[in-house]
């Protein structure tokens, strides 16, 4: 399924980069990346709520995601490296798989996870940018592009930036774009598809829910970042950042179920038949901006702290905040320990379980629409080898970086996430 949570947002916002400078023997150019480098990062995410929009934001969100990645950058010469980045994700959802809860089991409930196919899913993308870097190493160009396909929807994209430094490498301004287009295979709940009937309904009157078919099964993004960061002192770097992102198409999903207020209940056994899926709009504008501060307090601890705003013509606003205080052990090991703060408004068209009408334009019961507040706590160790001193087929380890990170959300949905990474050089 393509609905995932707010959660797998964790990481996000801007980075202070710093490019080679040039060498003063104009006779030796330094490349900007002399040898190829591989990440390679797992991910294990579990999460378990009683909110699942799939069931009309009352059920469980229990799901489980492993995610495997690879990224390998190559130096195509002394300007220009080819990044490519492969990943696969497998996850298992108690709540997806009650699109259709009735292919498992004798009882069916919205608490309980149906044993069909729907419940798991695979995703696969890949994302190749290739970077070229002038003489001066003042000015960068990138072009990217991305595809990912599971198994009812499939993304492809493409974009760029232009990356300008001045001020001897200290003020770095840049500036990008990217676009999405996407294609919905759209799969609807059991109940509302064609040919369906089951004899063990109960309920007054007839079942006759409102539902029709969605006409365009397409979803377009479009995104322009403007970033600007900039050495404040030996001790401090901040940043600040603007994106304008605007969305059209299919940006309700249609598995989603919805129940009104003025419909009569309908049920095999304990779990609800729908009455309509979720209708959104089908545009959205989003604006968040926001930045970045990092300060060195001294040889053993930096503090990095992080701010974004958001905004949308949906109805929501939002604020995050962030602080990370690495803290050195060693020369090979640093302590991380995070903490994160988001809190957000409802969009104009949530409504909790058999609250909207049926004859409003716009609704949806997806918890991540409506009012809530977050708690994210963290604690992650890296390892670094300058030296590079162990080995696998000719690469060298330059680093090890483990974290765990917990996730409270004010609705009752909680959540961790594992993720290892670690980082080889050629030698």
């Amino acid at each position: 399924m393509n609905k995932k949570l707010p959660i797998l947002l964790f990481i996000f916002g801007l980075t202070l980069s710093t490019a080679w400078a040039q060498q003063d023997d104009t006779s030796y150019k330094r490349r900007v990346l002399e040898t190829s480098e591989v990440d390679l990062l797992f991910s294990y995410y579990n999460q378990d709520g009683v909110h699942a929009a799939v069931t009309g934001g009352e059920g469980t969100e229990e799901l489980t995601d492993a995610t495997s990645t690879i990224v390998l950058r190559m130096p195509m010469n002394e300007d220009d490296v080819l990044t490519v980045d492969v990943g696969l994700s497998a996850y298992t959802s108690a709540s997806s798989s009650n699109v259709n809860p009735l292919d498992g089991g004798i009882t069916v409930s919205p608490f309980d996870a149906s044993s069909g196919e729907s419940r798991k899913d695979l995703l696969a993308y890949i994302n190749p940018t290739y970077t070229h870097n002038s003489e001066d190493r003042n000015k960068i160009w990138s072009a990217n592009a991305y595809l990912s396909s599971e198994y009812d929807y499939f993304s492809i994209g493409f974009g760029g930036s232009y990356t300008r430094l001045f001020n001897e490498k200290n003020t770095e301004i840049t500036l990008s774009g990217r676009v999405f287009l996407d294609k919905w295979n759209p799969v609807y709940p059991i109940e509302l598809r064609d040919g369906f009937f089951d004899d063990r309904i109960t309920g007054t009157g007839t079942y006759n829910p409102i539902f029709t078919e969605f006409d365009t099964e397409t979803r377009n993004s479009y995104s322009l970042s403007l970033s600007f960061s900039q050495v404040l002192t030996k001790k401090l770097q901040g940043a600040l950042f603007l994106d304008l992102v605007s969305q059209n198409g299919l940006l309700s999903t249609p598995f989603q179920r919805v129940y009104f207020s003025d419909f009569a209940d309908f049920f095999i056994d304990d779990f609800q038949l729908a009455d309509n899926v979720e209708q959104l709009p089908n545009n959205r504008f989003k604006v968040p901006f926001g930045g970045r501060l990092n300060y060195y307090l001294n040889d053993l601890i930096v503090l990095r702290s992080y701010y974004r705003y958001y905004w949308d013509d949906w109805g929501i606003t939002s604020h995050t905040a962030s602080l990370e205080a690495p803290f050195k052990l060693s020369d090979k090991f640093t302590l991380y320990p995070t903490y994160r703060y988001y809190t957000q408004t409802a969009a104009d068209y949530f409504y909790p379980k058999e609250q909207s009408l049926s004859t409003n334009e716009f609704y949806t019961s997806d918890y991540d629409l409506s009012n809530y507040n977050a708690h994210q706590y963290g604690m992650g160790v890296q390892y670094r080898d300058i030296f590079t001193s162990a080995s696998i087929l000719n690469f060298g380890l330059k680093t090890i970086d483990l974290r765990f990170s917990k996730y409270d959300r004010s609705d009752g949905l909680n959540a961790y996430i594992i993720t290892l990474g670690t980082t080889f050089i050629g030698n």
